[in-house]
């Protein structure tokens, strides 16, 4: 199972759920994790029957709220611990250093630090990173309307003596008041639409996602990515 995590205090539930859910597309079988303090998922992800750890099933995508590891969503599903978990990825919301511990994020898989530029999320989402004493390589992705060559500048600064190895590559979604009201409408009705977003923010999505499989599959996906969008 390949696991990748998101890492940061920026609210991304909603842009790892979009991004399972190409990968479900892609015939992947993905569980998002969301091990954040404030578990938005919970609010956002219908489930019938909530308690204070749960897996449910959203879109094609498998949901799990309120464990604090591997270990304890194979116990939930009934699973001997030295079993794999039955997916092909993982995603994770991680926005506390204990679950960077607990779900033993490092190096051998995809790690992504994702920010606005107001100082909560780039100060916040840094202190996150703050007890990681092996380096870890991380990969931008900036949530603005313009984001510039200073505001990259501006968190290379604030990362400064952190075991922080920026990626060259930094992804960029449009911080769009279209975008947002798309997602908080795709809430209230518990679908994920690919439609009504920007051209670029569904690209930033695309790439991302073929980014997680390393293969060279740009063009099945955007084919995908075409029915997805019709609602296919």
């Amino acid at each position: 199972m390949k696991k990748v995590s998101f890492i940061g205090c920026y609210d991304k539930i909603d842009l790892i759920l979009y991004i399972a859910k190409i990968l479900v597309a892609m015939d992947k079988k993905v569980i998002v994790v969301d091990s954040t303090i404030n578990q938005k998922a919970k609010y956002i992800v219908p489930v019938i029957k909530p308690t204070k750890a749960y897996v449910t099933e959203f879109e094609g995508i498998d949901v799990a709220v309120g464990f604090k590891n591997f270990n304890e969503i194979k116990e939930f599903l009934n699973l001997p611990l030295h079993a794999e978990l039955p997916y092909d990825m993982a995603l994770l919301d991680i926005d506390n250093y204990e679950s960077i511990l607990e779900f033993n994020i490092n190096n051998e898989e995809k790690n992504y630090f994702v920010t606005g530029f107001d100082l909560y999320s780039l100060k916040k989402g840094l202190e996150i990173l703050s007890g990681i004493t092996e380096v870890l390589n991380l990969t931008k992705v900036f949530f603005s309307k313009t984001a510039s060559k200073e505001d990259d500048d501006y968190l290379n600064y604030l990362s400064l003596g952190y075991k922080i190895t920026w990626n060259e590559e930094i992804v960029y979604f449009p911080f769009e008041v279209g975008d947002q009201s798309v997602i908080a409408e795709n809430q209230r009705v518990a679908k994920i639409k690919f439609k009504k977003l920007s051209d670029q923010y569904k690209e930033a999505l695309i790439y991302i996602a073929e980014q997680i499989l390393e293969q060279d599959e740009y063009p099945k996906m955007k084919k995908i990515f075409k029915q997805l969008e019709r609602g296919i």
